[in-house]
This record gives structure tokens, sequence and C-alpha cells, in this order.
């Protein structure tokens, strides 16, 4: 009894997002990175994934600095690059207030088809280990299959530990759905629909919180400004992680 009085269970909420920014090229074909970060700043997330994000091609992989997008300066930059394309290099990036305790990259690349990849980043969120896997999945099915394959096998790793799998899944057909598996094993909080941004009626953007029992809320936002910044909206889920509380912990949690 004395340990649990010295160290008591509280929670801690946390926003996580996923946001497919096009290469920053809005609905209105200008190419404006500033305008997505200002959408970033709109989010107030502790962590967003982003796919489909251009950086330069001489960027070291392993920097955490913020110079993707140099103006949001609360975040450090975690970067997963597909391909390198004319413009640079391309792909995921996984933005953290938390302190980044471990990365490993995950190749999920079939053969023909455009590279992808996913992120397994270990974050300190208020002393927990907070696990999130960010991808972007292919257009076939097929190789969709064996991507979500991949990444069930992580989370089912994972199942002991607080964890969130998110990002644009591509997954569009009715009543064929596969990242169903994903509803099944993790537990879906819901598919909010976030694409075409202008008139959403596909939910490609997709979020999943293990326990499913932390999940306060999920939803898209749907600014004027994210309306016109990419062809995709955000996805922005609350949720809450069990922390072993000091005492100050307990008094900022009341």
């Amino acid at each position: 009894m004395a340990d649990a009085a010295r160290n008591p269970v509280a929670t801690r909420r946390v926003r996580i997002a996923t946001y497919n920014v096009h290469s920053c090229v809005g609905t209105d074909g200008r190419r404006d990175p500033e305008r997505i970060a200002r959408v970033i700043d709109e989010l107030r997330a502790d962590v967003v994934a982003l796919q489909e994000m251009t950086y330069a091609a001489d960027l070291a992989i392993e920097t955490r600095s913020p110079v993707v997008l140099p103006v949001v300066e609360k975040y450090e930059h975690v970067l997963g690059p597909t391909h390198v394309r004319a413009d640079g290099q391309f792909g995921n990036v996984v933005l953290s207030r938390f302190p980044i305790r471990n990365l490993s990259r995950i190749d999920l690349s079939e053969k023909r088809r455009e590279p992808r990849g996913a992120l397994h980043v270990v974050l300190d969120a208020f002393g927990s280990e907070l696990h999130v896997i960010a991808t972007h999945l292919g257009l076939h099915p097929r190789e969709r299959r064996l991507q979500i394959a991949q990444i069930l096998a992580r989370a089912r790793e994972l199942a002991s530990e607080s964890f969130a799998v998110i990002g644009d899944f591509n997954d569009w057909l009715p009543g064929r759905s596969l990242v169903r598996v994903l509803d099944e094993v993790v537990g879906s909080a819901g598919a909010p629909k976030s694409f075409p941004s202008r008139c959403p009626m596909l939910a490609l953007d997709r979020l999943w919180v293990h326990p499913r029992g932390s999940v306060l809320s999920i939803q898209t936002h749907r600014s004027e400004l994210a309306r016109r910044a990419s062809d995709h909206l955000p996805v922005v889920a609350e949720f809450e992680v069990e922390v072993v509380a000091t005492s100050t912990l307990v008094q900022a949690a009341g």
C-alpha cells in the first residue's frame, strides 16, 4: 500500500494527428510549406505524422532539428524517406513534442510498385513509453495486404504497450476493406472522412490507438486553411496514457 501511495497511477492526455500534405501543394495548385505549417499549428497536437513530404536531397536522415518545416519550431523531426525525386527526398515524417527514445524504419516496398515505408518511433510521453507506427500504404490491394500484414505483426509485438498506428492507408473499397484486420486486432475508434479535402468522401487517413478504451475523441480537422493547404484533411485523436505519477504529476493531473 505504501508503494501505491508513493507511485499512484495517473493519466495524461495526448493529441496525435496524421496528415498527407501532398508535397505541400494545395487545392489551389500552389506549393506553400508555410501554409502546411500553419495547419499543423492549428492541430495543437503532440505528435504529427506527415505523408508525401518533400525535403532537401542532402538533408541528413538522422537529423532531429526542425529543418523540414522551419516554422514548426516546437517539434523534433523524424525522417523516413521512401525515394528521391527531382525536387528532393520524399516520404514520411513524424513530428514530436515528446523526447524520442528510439526509431526504426520499416521497408514496406513491393516489387514493381512505388517504394513505401513506415516509421516506428518510441516516445517518452510523460515518462511512459508511447510507440507510434506511421505509414503511407500503396495503391494496389495486393501490396496493401502485404504491408498491413507487416504492420499488424509489429502491432502484435506491442500488445502490452501503449501504441498508435497512423497514416494514409489508401483503403477505400466498400465491403473490401483491408484495414478491417486492424479494427479487429487494435479496435476502431471510428474512421472520419478526410479525402478530398474540399468535400470529404473517403476515410483514407486512419488512426488506431491501443488500448482502445483510452481514446477520447477522433475527428477530421476542417478549418478553411486545411481545406486549401492539401487534398487531404488532417485526422486528429485525443487519448490518455497512464503514467506513474510523482507528486508533481498528481498535482498537475488534478
